[in-house]
């Protein structure tokens, strides 16, 4: 492995637990709602090829974050983006670092300029990155909400090397749990590429990283020779 003059993080299940059925659970909370297992499902069922599409940029971050909570706006006569609001509210109070997250950052602070490269929403990580106490971490936070891309598609990473002042890809190591999304993408752009694959995964076919790893204390310790 060699030095990296950028590493570049994706947020959730990176760098953050996501558990959307606890912030789900969270938001209806408010609206009288018990949230089960099985509503779950069913919202997840209508979720989860919405951000396929929208990886894909078959749709934006607008209509996917709307459209998953058609059902339910209709149930309780509540706007969509109203319940998506809650939501990523939600979200922020209850999402928390993964192991090994903090003190990876803090080990990595002043030897590598750090960025998060993600897919989630604005609400959602500037007030998470507040509250965990990280936003100090990082030199530039991409967000696909705001690019008008999402990962992989090239104008996301485009738009983050632009922010880094055009480094060479090469010194620039993506890590990311997503296979198509974070390393795809990262080697497509050039990246050295970092998987965390937490739950002992497969990699898709035609897809390979760089560098494997299994929680992020181990990242630690492979990068603490070369920094």
């Amino acid at each position: 492995m060699k030095a990296f003059s950028w590493i570049l993080f994706d947020a959730d299940e990176t760098l953050f637990h996501f558990d959307a059925y606890a912030g789900l659970q969270l938001m209806f909370k408010g609206y009288g709602v018990d949230f089960t297992l099985e509503h779950y499902q069913v919202y997840q069922a209508l979720n989860q090829p919405l951000w396929l599409q929208y990886q894909s940029a078959e749709i934006s971050a607008k209509q996917l974050q709307e459209q998953r909570f058609s059902y339910w706006g209709q149930q309780l006569n509540v706007a969509p983006s109203v319940l998506n609001s809650g939501f990523l509210q939600a979200m922020a109070e209850v999402c928390t670092p993964l192991p090994g997250a903090v003190s990876l950052l803090n080990a990595l602070q002043g030897k590598a300029k750090l960025g998060i490269i993600t897919n989630g929403f604005t609400d959602l990580q500037q007030i998470r990155l507040e509250r965990t106490g990280l936003h100090n971490h990082f030199d530039i936070l991409v967000i696909s909400e705001q690019v008008g891309a999402a990962k992989p598609h090239p104008q996301i990473f485009t738009h983050a090397k632009e922010l880094m002042g055009l480094p060479d890809p090469a010194s620039v190591l993506m890590v990311g749990d997503n296979p198509i999304a974070d390393i795809g993408g990262g080697k497509q752009a050039g990246f050295y590429t970092c998987w965390l694959n937490r739950f002992d995964a497969t990699l898709p076919a035609g897809i390979t990283a760089d560098l494997e790893v299994q929680s992020l204390e181990q990242l630690e310790t492979a990068l603490s020779t070369f920094l």
